[in-house]
């Protein structure tokens, strides 16, 4: 596949059996303010209709682009996403997230106006299975704040599906760590925290849907597991 060099970001959105909510979450960020990105469509081996409706969207907007294999897990699939991204500016996204419109070009800005930061997420809004509200959770704003609760290990002070982050920050730091199942997240932002500063903005960016599947509730233990050993390392 030709990569085109000028594309400004890359968005990288892992696809696991997430049929139910897949078509939201792409069409939120094709409807971005924001146009110059490539999609990253990183289907995982699902076998549920995932791949049916990334076929779908790849054959109508250039922007989305399929890779497919069998299944790999998440922290592979996040660093083949990396690796195929042309963008200077990588954005996360999960498969059953909403961004809200306007999310790329703030962070963008952002991202032009504080040369010094590597990553900068945002506040979200909780909803449930149905895209119902359930509150706003709020995180913290500046570097020295979001590191210190990082190294608490209560949980990711960057929500990771809200980060926007300078790819050669990333290739630096060898992107994701297989060594941190469940908490890829934090044992990225603790790393990234050594480059150069991390923020967040105190925009709604981005509804976070909460589930049992959630990796929160089904995977809390070797979460919490994984979490001790990056803040140990």
């Amino acid at each position: 596949m030709k990569k085109d060099k000028n594309i400004k970001a890359s968005v990288i959105l892992p696809v696991h059996n997430a049929e139910k909510y897949l078509n939201s979450a792409i069409d939120s960020i094709l409807n971005q303010t924001f146009k110059n990105f490539e999609l990253l469509l990183l289907n995982d081996g699902s076998n549920d209709k995932s791949e049916q409706i990334i076929d779908s969207y790849v054959s109508r907007d250039r922007r989305c682009k399929k890779f497919s294999w069998s299944n790999k897990g998440l922290i592979k699939t996040l660093n083949i996403g990396i690796e195929q991204s042309v963008g200077e500016i990588i954005f996360r996204m999960d498969a059953d997230d909403i961004s809200y419109p306007d999310r790329f070009e703030k962070q963008i800005l952002y991202l032009e106006q504080h040369p010094d930061c590597v990553a900068v997420g945002s506040r979200v809004l909780l909803i449930d299975d149905e895209s119902l509200p359930i509150r706003v959770l709020d995180v913290p704003t500046e570097h020295e704040d979001i590191d210190k609760e990082n190294l608490k290990g209560a949980g990711a002070s960057i929500v990771h599906p809200t980060a926007a982050i300078r790819k050669k920050a990333l290739l630096k730091v060898n992107g994701y760590r297989e060594s941190y199942p469940h908490a890829e997240d934090i044992d990225l932002f603790l790393r990234l925290a050594e480059l150069g500063d991390l923020a967040n903005m105190v925009d709604i960016l981005l509804s976070y849907r909460q589930h049992v599947s959630s990796v929160g509730y089904s995977k809390r233990k070797e979460q919490l597991d994984s979490i001790l050993k990056a803040i140990k390392d």
